[in-house]
C-alpha cells in the first residue's frame, strides 16, 4: 500500500503503460483518474479496478486542450477533494503522423506530447500546492536524449523538451513541497505495435537487455517516483531501457 490516501491522475491510462500504472497505483492504495481520449477501453480499465477492490473513475480528455485540463483538476477534486500525483503519460509517437517533415504532424506531436505536459504540470501543481505538495511524473523516452534514424524529429524534440521544462517545473515548485520527475522507456509496446517482426528483431538485438519491456516495467518505476519512497529525488531522470542508453 505505498500509496495509501493518495490521489492519482494518470492520463493516458486506458491502454499500455498508462493502464498499467493505473492498475498499479489502485492496487498500491491510491483512489486512481483513468484519464484517456478513449471512453470505452478507459470504462474497462475502471470497472476492473473497482472489481478487484480498488477506487478509480474515468475522465475524457483530450490533452492538448486547456479547457479539458481544467474539467479533469475540476472532476478530480469533485470527487476525492485533492490531488496527490500526476501522471503526465498521454502521447502518441511519430509513426502516428507520418510525413516528418509535414508541419501538421510536427503541430500534433508538440500539443500531444508537449503542451500537454506543460498543462498538466501546472494546473496540477495548483492544487498540490494547498495541500502540501505532491509528486508529478513526465513520460519521456530515450529519445528525449538522443536522435536516430528513423525517429520523427517531432517526436524527438517533444520528448528533449518534456525532460528539460521538467527540470524547469521541479525548480520552479520545489519550495512549494512538489516533485517532479521524469521517465524514459526504452523499446516496449504500445509504441512498437505498429512495427513488423524485423524491427522488434533490430529493437531486441540493440537492447543489451536483449528483450523489450513491457508496460509493467515501467509503471514500477513511476510508483517508486509517486511515493514518499522518492520524498528526495526531483528535477531526475529515471531511464527504464534495459540497459539502451548505456551504450
Amino acid at each position: 500500500m505505498r500509496l495509501q490516501g493518495k490521489v492519482a491522475i494518470v492520463t493516458g491510462g486506458a491502454h499500455g503503460m498508462g493502464e498499467a500504472e493505473s492498475r498499479l497505483f489502485a492496487r498500491e492504495g491510491a483512489k486512481v483518474v483513468v484519464a484517456d481520449i478513449l471512453p470505452d477501453l478507459g470504462d474497462a480499465v475502471v470497472d476492473s479496478i473497482r472489481a478487484d477492490g480498488g477506487t478509480a473513475m474515468f475522465h475524457r480528455i483530450d490533452v492538448s486542450q486547456e479547457a479539458e485540463w481544467e474539467a479533469l483538476i475540476a472532476a478530480t477534486l469533485a470527487a476525492y477533494g485533492r490531488i496527490d500525483v500526476l501522471v503526465n503519460n498521454a502521447g502518441i509517437s511519430g509513426s502516428a503522423v507520418g510525413d516528418p517533415d509535414a508541419i501538421e504532424g510536427w503541430n500534433k506531436l508538440i500539443a500531444v506530447n508537449q503542451t500537454s505536459v506543460f498543462l498538466g504540470t501546472k494546473l496540477a501543481a495548483n492544487e498540490m500546492m494547498k495541500t502540501g505538495g505532491g509528486s508529478i511524473i513526465n513520460i519521456s523516452s530515450i529519445n528525449g536524449f538522443v536522435g536516430s534514424d528513423g525517429g520523427h524529429p517531432g517526436y524527438h524534440a517533444s520528448k528533449g523538451a518534456v525532460r528539460i521544462y521538467s527540470k524547469a517545473a521541479a525548480v520552479r515548485y520545489g519550495p512549494q513541497g512538489i516533485r517532479v520527475n521524469t521517465v524514459h522507456p526504452g523499446y516496449l509496446p504500445p509504441m512498437l505495435n505498429g512495427t513488423n517482426a524485423n524491427s522488434r528483431a533490430l529493437a531486441v538485438a540493440q537492447t543489451p537487455l536483449r528483450r523489450i519491456g513491457v508496460p509493467m516495467d515501467v509503471a514500477y518505476g513511476v510508483l517508486y517516483l509517486a511515493s514518499d519512497e522518492s520524498s528526495f529525488v526531483t528535477g531526475s531522470e529515471l531511464v527504464i531501457d534495459g540497459g539502451w542508453l548505456a551504450q
